[in-house]
């Protein structure tokens, strides 16, 4: 059983694809309405694994609970574990706002803990899981105008790298993958970044789910 967040972003979308090539039952959750589009897209390619969303802004205390629920309601536990919902503000730090900030750190790193806090408890129940966390070179690296952006992704590093330390014994293995920059339509609408690189250069989506899968 595997829970991914961000599950129709660009990245989210093919990991579940990937994750139902591989029999894998899936609980998808986004902030957009186009949950049933996606299970429906997965149904054709894998019919026989079971499907199920919830709508989920992840940034709100009451709408994580809902969907906890929602989960513990559908599955009797969770196995996999992929933290791929995100966003992004690329901002001078003299421009940047505190809601910016917190909106960023509540989705970015704050979901993922409390996602893992809650579900490595069947992991490690189940002598078995994974947890995926998907940062960014923004997690090693400091770039302009990005001071929130690269802030969440080293934070979110630092949980990884703190979870595996404190799962593995327990066979409860966590990663977190950094991926350069992207076709998704976050890079899209990223003006600063399209004005410094070729968006025909990045990666496609699909090749980064393929790796992680």
């Amino acid at each position: 059983n595997c829970l991914i967040t961000g599950a129709t972003g660009g990245l989210g979308r093919e990991i579940a694809i990937e994750m139902a090539k591989k029999d894998c039952n899936l609980f998808l959750t986004s902030k957009e309405e186009n949950l049933e589009e996606l299970k429906s897209e997965i149904e054709k390619i894998n019919n026989e694994i079971s499907i199920e969303y919830h709508l989920t802004d992840l940034r709100m205390n009451d709408q994580i609970d809902s969907l906890v629920s929602n989960v513990r309601q559908k599955f009797s536990h969770i196995d996999i574990l992929i933290n791929c919902a995100g966003e992004n503000h690329r901002k001078p730090i003299s421009e940047s706002t505190i809601e910016e900030y917190d909106s960023c750190m509540n989705l970015n790193v704050r979901a993922p803990f409390i996602l893992s806090k809650e579900f490595s408890s069947d992991m490690v129940n189940n002598g078995w899981g994974r947890i995926v966390n998907i940062a960014s070179s923004s997690a090693h690296n400091g770039f302009k105008n990005a001071t929130i952006y690269c802030s969440s992704k080293h934070a979110l590093l630092g949980l990884s790298r703190t979870l595996f330390a404190e799962l593995k014994n327990q066979n409860v293995r966590t990663f977190c993958i950094s991926p350069g920059s992207m076709k998704t339509r976050m890079a899209k609408e990223d003006e600063g970044l399209l004005a410094e690189h070729d968006y025909n250069t990045f990666m496609e989506p699909s090749e980064v789910a393929e790796f992680i899968t």
